[in-house]
């Protein structure tokens, strides 16, 4: 509990006795109403303050004009008791929806408890403890077991296990040596180790990610915004209702011959407007979706906002990419089939050509080749996008890549015999023969998708650049209802936007991809899914929703989670107007008293906010 919220509960606790000690006080007139007074003004001065403030911003419509006016005007007419109780409780509510508040950013907070407090720099032989925005890139930091990585950079020394739970929800560990990159937000279990920054921390995967968790608010969904906009209208609407219901019975009771009534009917609107205060909607629901992204952050899923945590769960339609995502990504060279040169010289030539690239199938041939590369024999390498690459290897010059470079060569080749990723080796425009790469599924793949199948998405679809023998293997042994080989980048846009074409109204696309040679499609798609994005910032940047570790399976958990977090909202709408609604009949026709429309306001708020809560968490999931 916080130093206000400390206080509100003082005052709360002050003022309660002094109300029930004055229920039993035989006083009256002004006496009596300057007893009640006082613990009216040490739990109420506050919402006093705010509503004129209100009034001199000219937001006049909030929950605080409406307390203050209700609250006021009982004690007007002489209902000291009820105006009393009416601000005791409701700052009672006040109290347990901002401790709900309170615990809900408490929880997350602790979940993405990962910015570090300090580096690891050594000066004259010691280590001195330094803000990581001090440290430039390219310097050595030391971390030692037990800390938290504070940079992404690479490891010079060392050998040691990384727990990753904070980033991926996932307990496994991951173990590193010298040569292997290491990302912030990791916290160091066994051996110590000297890491070589690669980026300043305000652009570290650890700044990056609590900076997408606090801005994630600022995106509302639908649902949101329809309350913002039905608070707008709805509070003006009561208080003209409520002094509709002041003035015009009484006097048509005039018109009519009867006495007028004034303080009943006064009274009635006064209750009329506790009860509408619309505090139940406009806290439960942001705090739904707050607990909704919690809990979500929980699992290693970033979500960037309540919009599209909200569009997943109208999510029909997903759209795969597949190296990487339904794959593991990593390739081994399978088989060489060479032509006119021995299986030595076509991996040797394959791997010189491809010395440059960082694509996982340029580092698998340079790991079968296992010997270091000179890369002073190559030059004039020149990338072909969704073909391969041409380069001058000691003099020759050789084209590395798919079926379609080599037609755009006009060199015939051979079609593979089995099926795999297939790179093409042409030398001075004569065909070379070619590599058979292998790239293995991911171990839950087929579970992942037979779960998406199982939570109500209608149609599964994997686009790849791949061959289409590859491609229909892998769509065979993983069940996809649909797949597209062969695609360029600018292919799979067009794919997306046929698709989207046929879904019906209401239903959205989601697409899955690495982020990295995806973000087109990311973009495109109603929904951007980032796969296997630890670490990588072309996710955080181009996706909607980042999953913090490669796991297909994250993607039903997150529908599960957003289809859980909606119904939340929709039971507090539902639930909230619904008892609004009849307490208002009840109040203007005199039925409801000023304690009914406490349980309105009151009891109603902390119902929602109780449910709200239910979000964050995780079980079940």
């Amino acid at each position: 509990m916080n130093k206000k919220q400390k206080k509100l509960l003082t005052r709360i606790l002050v003022s309660l006795p002094m109300v029930a000690a004055l229920h039993f006080v035989p006083v009256h007139g002004l006496l009596q109403l300057a007893l009640y007074l006082v613990p009216y003004l040490i739990v109420g001065h506050d919402i006093l303050k705010k509503a004129v403030k209100g009034i001199g911003n000219h937001q006049v419509f909030d929950e605080n004009f409406l307390m203050a006016v209700a609250t006021v005007g009982a004690m007007a007419l002489g209902e000291y008791a009820e105006g009393c109780a009416v601000m005791l409780f409701y700052q009672i509510g006040e109290l347990f929806q901002s401790y709900a508040v309170g615990k809900s950013r408490q929880n997350i907070s602790q979940l993405m408890d990962i910015r570090p407090d300090y580096a690891n720099m050594e000066k004259d032989g010691q280590l001195e403890q330094v803000d990581p925005d001090e440290v430039p890139v390219g310097s050595i930091i030391t971390v030692q077991p037990g800390e938290r990585v504070p940079i992404d950079g690479i490891v010079t020394e060392g050998e040691s296990t990384l727990n990753t739970s904070a980033l991926t929800g996932e307990s496994l560990p991951r173990e590193v040596s010298a040569g292997q990159e290491v990302i912030s937000g990791c916290v160091n279990m066994t051996g110590l180790l000297r890491i070589r920054t690669t980026k300043e921390f305000g652009e570290s995967t650890v700044a990056r990610i609590l900076d997408l968790v606090e801005n994630s608010s600022m995106k509302k969904a639908k649902a949101e915004n329809f309350i913002t906009k039905f608070a707008r209208y709805y509070t003006p609407a009561v208080c003209c209702g409520a002094l509709a219901l002041a003035l015009i019975p009484p006097v048509f009771r005039l018109l009519t011959g009867s006495p007028a009534a004034w303080s009943s009917w006064i009274f009635r609107a006064l209750t009329f407007l506790v009860i509408s205060c619309p505090c139940a909607l406009v806290i439960s629901i942001p705090l739904s979706f707050f607990g909704g992204i919690g809990g979500a952050s929980r699992l290693g899923i970033l979500v960037k906002g309540s919009n599209y945590l909200e569009a997943l769960a109208k999510t029909k339609t997903i759209v795969f990419d597949k190296t990487g995502t339904l794959t593991q990504g990593v390739f081994e060279v399978s088989s060489l089939h060479p032509v006119g040169c021995t299986e030595a010289e076509l991996l040797e030539t394959a791997a010189l050509a491809e010395c440059y690239s960082g694509h996982p199938i340029s580092q698998s041939l340079r790991k079968a080749y296992g010997k270091p590369i000179d890369q002073s024999r190559v030059s004039e390498v020149n990338e072909v996008g969704g073909h391969g690459l041409t380069a001058l290897v000691d003099g020759r010059r050789v084209a590395a890549g798919n079926a379609r470079l080599m037609d755009k060569l006009g060199i015939a080749c051979d079609a593979p015999a089995a099926p795999g990723t297939v790179v093409h080796i042409a030398i001075d425009g004569r065909y070379a023969g070619y590599v058979l790469i292998s790239d293995q599924l991911k171990p839950h793949a087929r579970a992942a998708l037979q779960a998406l199948k199982a939570s109500g998405i209608k149609k599964t679809v994997m686009l790849t650049g791949d061959s289409a023998s590859v491609a229909q293997s892998v769509a065979s042994q993983l069940g996809l209802d649909e797949f597209h080989a062969e695609l360029l980048p600018g292919d799979k846009v067009e794919r997306v936007e046929q698709l989207l074409a046929q879904n019906a109204k209401g239903e959205l696309l989601a697409f899955v991809g690495d982020g990295i040679n995806d973000a087109p499609v990311l973009s495109r798609a109603d929904i951007g899914i980032a796969m296997g994005a630890l670490g990588s910032d072309a996710a955080i940047e181009a996706a909607d929703i980042v999953l913090m570790d490669d796991d297909p399976a994250r993607i039903a958990t997150a529908i599960k989670i957003s289809r859980r977090t909606l119904g939340i909202v929709y039971q507090n709408i539902v639930f909230a107007l619904a008892v609004k609604a009849a307490c208002l009949v009840l109040g203007a026709m005199g039925i409801a008293n000023m304690w009914v429309a406490i349980f309105a306001d009151v009891g109603v708020m902390v119902i929602a906010v109780l449910n709200a809560v239910r979000a964050l968490s995780t079980k079940g999931l």
